[in-house]
């Protein structure tokens, strides 16, 4: 069986067009199937929706969570309750379109564990946006040791022994497009060009934008506390070099109580990096908390099926 996993946060403009496609897709895959919707504390009509949905076609599950947890951990709920040889991951938006399953499904017939759908376009979306998407996956490539594919999001299909593998992981704080990588198998890109949302608003600005990046920065890689450290000796020995030059030039041309503003910038600037680094250490620090109290991921309220 294919399971499909679909996190919904406020999606009741797109919920019916999506089930319609999809359902549409799936029966000519030949492979028997369940729809399974993760609704991650909607405050709209989305739970009335699914609850409908699942009356009428008995391969819809509704995973309803308890409150919003937000999209990684909907996914990883949905990765739990999902019991299909293989499962495919897509967001209920429209942006991934359900038409290029059958080609993830044929690489996994071919023997691979993780194909992912990697956007050559992304259409309706600001330059922007864009712009800060190509460099983040450039940039904690460079910075990571895992392979983490550029231009990817959740929308894949994963084998059976990868959800096995994903489920063995046990962060709290996690970053699923990272750990899709670090569980390794054989892997390959089916390419397709993102469409713009079929209705309804993004949930994604840019302040959840920038705290998922630093999500992920911070699961996959010390590079920013190594940086620290390596700057942190680097202006320790500029400041020695600087405190032996006033020395010396003390000694040999005295002091008139020059360099106020020199010594003001020096001040701003050490303090300045302090605190760029007292946050960094602070991030780490606080994931590590977070992982030492070992709460539950997620809270079922209840679970829909004919």
């Amino acid at each position: 069986m294919l399971s499909i996993i679909i996190p919904a946060y406020n999606e009741e403009e797109v919920l019916d067009e999506f089930h319609r496609r999809i359902t549409g897709v799936l029966e000519g895959v030949g492979l028997p199937y369940e729809l399974v919707f993760v609704n991650d504390g909607s405050c709209d009509g989305t739970l009335t929706l699914l609850e409908n949905m699942s009356r009428q076609d008995e391969r819809v599950v509704v995973i309803d969570l308890s409150r919003n947890f937000g999209k990684e951990i909907a996914v990883s709920a949905g990765i739990d309750f999902a019991r299909g040889e293989a499962i495919v991951i897509i967001d209920a938006d429209l942006q991934d379109p359900p038409e290029l399953i059958p080609a993830l499904v044929q690489q996994w017939r071919n023997g691979y564990d993780n194909i992912y759908a990697r956007r050559i376009s992304r259409d309706g979306e600001s330059m922007l946006k864009k712009a800060t998407s190509f460099l983040f996956y450039r940039f904690i490539r460079r910075m990571t040791q895992i392979d983490i594919p550029a231009d990817t999001g959740d929308f894949r299909l994963l084998s059976r022994r990868a959800v096995d593998a994903l489920r063995q992981l046990p962060e709290r704080n996690r970053f699923m497009k990272g750990l899709y990588a670090w569980i390794g198998y054989p892997a390959i890109a089916v390419d397709y060009r993102r469409d713009p949302r079929y209705a309804g608003e993004t949930k994604w600005n840019y302040w959840k934008l920038w705290n998922f990046a630093l999500e992920g920065i911070t699961s996959f890689t010390e590079v920013p506390l190594k940086l620290a450290s390596y700057i942190g000796g680097l202006v320790a020995f500029m400041a020695f070099c600087y405190g032996a030059y006033i020395i010396v030039d003390t000694i040999v041309f005295g002091n008139d109580v020059a360099g106020y503003p020199s010594l003001i910038v020096t001040i701003l600037f050490l303090g300045g990096i302090q605190l760029i680094f007292i946050g960094i250490l602070g991030e780490y620090l606080g994931r590590a908390f977070s992982e030492t109290k070992r709460r539950p991921l997620y809270f079922v309220n209840k679970i829909i099926k004919k």
